[in-house]
């Protein structure tokens, strides 16, 4: 898998383009100035986004290529991210460090995406608020990107239970337009929600 993303970052143009994600963007002000982290974050637009409006922006993948062009478009942008490179069980994130994560078309196979999950919501402060975007099990139809495998696509139930002790304020399953780059692009199946971790 590394290579793979590896592969693909390394070309020259952004895979998702440079532009935020639509939802982020719409959304973003929900979160409170403080620490973000922006995990699979690729190329960095979301990230970088976050920090131009003054977050404090921690971000991971484990792809050297993504490191590289999200470094150099914080830098393009004149501002900066922390950026590690690795799996999240071998960062030294603390629980309740940040006010926010962002998850934005992170797939992790299926087989450690619980795990995965309920690791992020540990490092989540109480009442911190994560955003998240996803394919959704319908996304096979479409062409517009995305895991093949339906074991990495998401549906309502396996949010619920992936995100235990969270309050839920939006949760959905739509059908959109994706405009991201060349590797996101046209009618997409997507999970999306907001909410809030609890005391």
């Amino acid at each position: 898998m590394n290579n793979f993303w590896n592969e693909r970052y390394a070309e020259a143009d952004f895979a998702y383009g440079c532009e935020p994600n639509v939802f982020l963007n719409e959304n973003i002000s929900k979160i409170t100035k403080g620490k973000i982290l922006f995990p699979a974050e690729g190329e960095g637009r979301n990230a970088v986004f976050a920090a131009q409006l003054g977050y404090e922006v921690s971000a991971f993948d484990t792809s050297e290529e993504g490191q590289k062009k999200a470094i150099q478009l914080a830098q393009n942008c004149k501002t900066s991210i922390d950026y590690k490179v690795g799996f999240l069980e071998d960062l030294n994130y603390s629980e309740n460090e940040f006010h926010a994560i962002v998850l934005i078309y992170a797939h992790v196979p299926a087989e450690i995406r619980k795990q995965f999950h309920h690791k992020l919501l540990s490092l989540l402060k109480p009442n911190g608020i994560i955003i998240f975007e996803a394919f959704g099990k319908e996304q096979l139809k479409y062409t517009s990107g995305g895991p093949k495998d339906i074991k990495m696509l998401f549906s309502e139930e396996e949010i619920k239970e992936e995100f235990p002790n969270v309050q839920f304020s939006i949760l959905e399953t739509i059908e959109t337009e994706l405009n991201e780059g060349k590797y996101h692009i046209g009618r997409a199946n997507v999970v999306r929600f907001i909410a809030k971790k609890h005391c």
